[in-house]
């Protein structure tokens, strides 16, 4: 079975640079505390590194 990573949305987007706010809708999060099971590539990795001060990761 794949890994996968359970990425949390816990700040908001609101005053967020535009390309950030692009990121987090890519990976599926719309509203604060939305948790997604994202597959653990680098494309993943990736996007989690530009937004990591939005969300919170936990491996699933």
């Amino acid at each position: 079975m794949a890994k996968t990573l359970k990425v949390t949305l816990v700040k908001s987007t609101i005053g967020a640079v535009p390309k950030n706010k692009a990121t987090v809708v890519a990976m599926g999060l719309t509203k604060l505390h939305k948790t997604v099971e994202l597959p653990d590539n680098a494309a993943t990795r990736g996007m989690i590194q530009k937004v990591r001060h939005l969300v919170k990761v936990e491996e699933a």
